[in-house]
């Protein structure tokens, strides 16, 4: 699988994607500049965290308006898989290749701190290696990380099954206090309705080796380069 992680002006996780993709899990992973115009030969693409143009007007907003993102909206009607993590998944909420909008956190304060998620399914192209209802440690960093969306589109995620990952506790039980952002329904990572574009807000390339303390982020990746599982079609 080939791999292109997106740099925009701003972008801080970009290194740490490409590391996970390239040196972890030994694939061909390539930078690619926000003022590309073309991800033709690449099979999946990450927009990373960070704060893109420095997250002027709202995070992800002049972002979407890139070069590279009509490359990347037609890389995903294509089919081709996209990952946006943290920035990146503001970047795709703005650019209406997933719904909703990340707002700021209830508390009006960056986060900065370990979460657990609770896996929802386990048989998407995002957590095939992962077990449902698993729960997975992973660290965040945001000031606008609270999902918010009209009850209707919420009810619409739930009953297709595109909630991935929730904010939850050490045991997968769900409480206002584990969720620390306020997202709507503890919602911390969905995906599109064809199930190739994923966004959340944790960030898996930032304890994906044992050294950083836990590699529980890497099977998110492994999944995504289908070291994971099968997955359901």
């Amino acid at each position: 699988m080939r791999s292109a992680v997106v740099v925009f002006p701003g972008s801080n996780c970009d290194h740490d994607a490409y590391h996970v993709l390239r040196h972890v899990l030994g694939g061909d992973a390539r930078f690619v500049w926000h003022k590309e115009t073309s991800l033709d030969g690449f099979d999946l693409v990450v927009l990373p965290g960070g704060f893109s143009y420095g997250d002027y007007l709202r995070c992800g907003a002049i972002a979407r308006f890139a070069p590279v993102m009509s490359a990347v909206t037609q890389h995903a009607r294509r089919g081709g898989l996209v990952l946006g993590i943290c920035n990146g998944f503001q970047i795709l909420t703005e650019a209406g290749l997933l719904p909703g909008a990340l707002i700021r956190n209830r508390d009006v304060s960056f986060l900065s701190r370990d979460v657990w998620l609770r896996v929802e399914r386990a048989d998407t192209r995002l957590t095939s290696a992962c077990a449902p209802g698993e729960v997975l440690r992973m660290p965040i960093g945001h000031g606008e990380g609270n999902y918010h969306a009209a009850p209707d589109l919420l009810d619409r995620l739930e009953g297709e099954g595109r909630v991935l990952l929730r904010y939850a506790g050490p045991r997968g039980e769900l409480a206002e206090e584990f969720n620390v952002n306020g997202s709507a329904r503890a919602i911390a990572g969905i995906m599109n309705e064809t199930g190739n574009v994923f966004g959340m807000m944790p960030h898996p390339e930032r304890n994906a080796e044992p050294i950083l303390g836990s590699a529980q982020g890497i099977r998110l990746f492994m999944s995504l380069v289908g070291s994971g599982r099968p997955v359901a079609a």
